[in-house]
Formats: structure tokens, C-alpha cells, sequence
């Protein structure tokens, strides 16, 4: 809402705009937008196509929106306006001297209008990663703009990141599953079984050839290039978490307790009882989370990787034979594999961590991704938000 008119979005993307109109800032231009903002005397869309517009009062460069770019969401303000882009936020406007306002507006029966107050330009929001899902032999990280960002292995094009905002991403082997802001869910890759089903999601997890996905009623869907193991037939309940593991799938119920189905030759779905806040689905392995902050792993001992050391987690992540786990300090430690130097984590403070194949990263408290083990594909080469 601006200082004497609103507008809004109406279901068919067309923009309404009424009240004050000295500068025609209620006079939008015709066209399907997705996003709207009424600044004091001046108005600003993002048009489906990701094109910027603004109309209104431009005595101070306020509707003078940088061109050629693509935008996600945009802010009127006063004397100047902001937009998010894929790639960070950008602002302008608010920089030249204010001339002679008008006292009243042209329109009959509307209220007189004080000049703006003097303000300063905002300075742009930096860009960070917000969430990180190491997979088979590449990385994909989370903007806080909504945007991925995917580094690694592409030749199966699952780095090859479609546009959009997304709320969360899974990296699988070689393929990555996404959710939309809509709830929707978006996979890439070549794999033929890859799509998904309808419906509206609040959380993905992916892993060598099979997804689950957590249906917004709570209920599990699964769906894999090949049924044989199971794993892609969840038990009927309502769930708070999924986690896909190589040929088995683990879940976290409403009432805390763990349930896994799928392959179980190493007793990987034989989950202990009582209540868990997370859990973490590797190759064969699982690891969970107590309400105490204590890590029990169970399935596949090999390398040691069900052998967690003492401390308090908050979050804990099982890799294809390595585990790692988020600390209570901000620090993460790891256990299990080390043949590529997986469970070498970096001293720091984090706020994530993921374990993939042979590669391990962790999202720093300054919203970056650090990334440590194998590398022949520039898994661990993470980029600049």
C-alpha cells in the first residue's frame, strides 16, 4: 500500500490499482504480472516473464529500473525502489534534489498530499546460500533469493538448473529434484522415470534412483527407475520427514517414531523405537537425531560409519558410507569413510551440513558452502552465492 493509493494482483495476473492518482501511479500498464508494490507516489511490477515495470512519479530516477534483467520480486518506497534478482538485489532512485511539489492531487474528491520526508537509499541485501545437498558426484546449494545454484558432475545435465524460486533441493546421483514455490515439484536430468507426481509438497529427498517426496497432508510419495527393493512403496501415515537412502527409505511419523521400508540386507530398516527429531537415510546405513541432541545409528557397520561420537547435534546427514553431523558449537564432525576425505571437515561455525557419495558439504554461518573429500568432477567446488 503507497501513501494515498493501493493495487494489487488479481487471479488472472492483470494488476488493479485505486485512491490517489497525481502521478498516475494507479494507472497500471495492461499485462500478467506476478508481483506488485505501491511506493508513496510511484508503482512497480514483475511482469511472468521476469521483466520490470514501474510507472508513477520518476522525479527521482524511482521507476528508472535497470533493463535486460530478470526479477524475482520487487519494493516501491518513497523516493526509490528495489528489485531481487536471480543473482542479488539491486536499488535505485533517491538520488536527486526533491523540486517543487504539488499540495494537492489532480483527481476531485481525494486528499491533499504532504511531500515525501527525505530518504537515504537502501543498501542492497547480499545474496547467500541458504541450504545445501551434496549427491552422487555433484552439489546443488540454495539462494536466499530462491534461485539453485548446482556445481559437478553434468553428464547427465543435473547441474543444468531450470529458472525460477524454489524452496528446497535434493541432489540425487545423477539427477536433482526440486520444490517450487508453489509446492510443485521440478526434476532435471535425463533419467526417463524422473517425473514426478502432481500435487503440492513441502519437502524432496533423492538418492541414487529413486525420490520420495512429503505430500502437504503429510502422506509419503515415492517413485524409482525400478520397484524391486521396495523402497518406493511407503507405509500409509502422516509424516513430518523423508530421507532416501540406495535401495531403502527411512521416515520420521508424527508422533517421533522412525519408519524404513525397502531393501534390509544389512538391517537397515530395522529402526530403533522411541522418539527421534531427524533421521538420515546413507547407502545401507541410518543415522537419527534424539530429542537430546544424542546421534544412534543402525544398519551397516563397515568403516565405522554407525559409530558416532559423543556430543549434542542439531542435524545429521548419512552419506553413501560416511556420516556427519552439526554440532551444537556450529561445528561438524564425521565418521566412517575416509578414502576421499569425506569426514575431514574444516574447522569453522555452520549452520548445515550434507553428506553425498564421497564429498561432504557444509553451509558456513555467513550463508557460503564449503565443500571437502572427491573432487574429480568439482563436486567441492562450490561458487560464490
Amino acid at each position: 500500500m503507497g501513501t494515498g493509493h493501493a493495487c494489487a494482483v488479481r487471479e488472472s495476473g492483470a494488476i488493479a490499482c485505486w485512491g490517489a492518482n497525481s502521478y498516475r501511479q494507479s494507472n497500471p500498464p495492461p499485462g500478467e504480472f506476478v508481483d506488485i508494490s505501491a511506493g508513496s507516489w510511484h508503482s512497480c511490477g514483475v511482469r511472468e516473464s521476469g521483466q520490470l515495470e514501474c510507472w508513477g512519479d520518476k522525479t527521482y530516477g524511482q521507476t528508472a529500473a535497470a533493463p535486460g534483467d530478470r526479477y524475482l520480486a520487487v519494493a516501491a518506497g518513497t523516493r526509490h525502489s528495489c528489485a531481487m534478482r536471480e543473482r542479488g538485489v539491486t536499488c535505485w532512485g533517491g538520488q536527486q534534489p526533491p523540486p517543487a511539489f504539488p499540495q494537492t492531487v489532480s483527481q476531485p474528491g481525494t486528499p491533499s498530499v504532504a511531500p515525501p520526508p527525505s530518504v537515504e537509499p537502501m543498501t542492497p541485501t547480499p545474496t547467500t546460500f541458504t541450504a545445501v545437498s551434496a549427491g552422487g558426484f555433484h552439489t546443488c546449494a540454495l539462494r536466499s533469493t530462491g534461485t539453485i545454484a548446482c556445481w559437478g558432475r553434468n553428464n547427465e545435465s543435473q547441474t543444468s538448473v531450470p529458472s525460477g524460486r524454489f524452496t528446497a533441493a535434493s541432489a540425487g546421483d545423477r539427477f536433482t529434484c526440486a520444490l517450487r514455490n508453489s509446492g510443485a515439484i521440478t526434476c532435471w536430468g535425463t533419467a526417463t522415470w524422473l517425473t514426478p507426481p502432481s500435487g503440492t509438497f513441502t519437502a524432496i529427498t533423492s538418492s541414487t534412483d529413486h525420490v520420495c517426496a512429503l505430500r502437504s497432508s503429510g502422506a509419503a510419495a515415492c517413485w524409482d527407475a525400478s520397484s524391486g527393493s521396495g523402497r518406493s512403496s511407503p507405509p500409509a501415515g502422516t509424516y513430518t520427514a523423508l530421507s532416501a537412502g540406495h535401495s531403502h527409505t527411512c521416515g520420521l511419523n508424527s508422533s517421533g517414531a522412525i519408519v524404513c521400508w525397502g531393501s534390509n540386507t544389512h538391517g537397515q530398516t530395522n529402526a530403533p523405537t522411541g522418539a527421534f527429531t531427524a533421521v538420515s537415510a546413507g547407502e545401507s546405513h541410518n543415522c537419527a537425531l534424539t530429542g537430546a541432541g544424542t546421534v544412534s545409528c543402525w544398519g551397516n557397520s563397515a568403516n565405522s560409519r554407525t559409530t558416532p561420537p559423543s556430543g549434542t547435534f542439531t542435524a545429521i546427514s548419512a552419506g553413501f558410507a560416511h556420516t556427519c553431523g552439526l554440532l551444537g558449537t556450529g561445528a561438524i564432525a564425521c565418521w566412517g569413510d575416509n578414502s576421499q576425505g569425506q569426514t575431514n571437515a574444516p574447522t569453522g561455525t555452520f549452520t548445515a551440513v550434507s553428506a553425498g557419495r564421497q564429498h561432504t558439504c557444509g553451509l558456513t554461518s555467513a550463508g557460503a558452502i564449503t565443500c571437502w573429500g572427491r573432487s574429480d568432477f568439482g563436486q567441492t567446488n562450490a561458487p560464490a552465492p
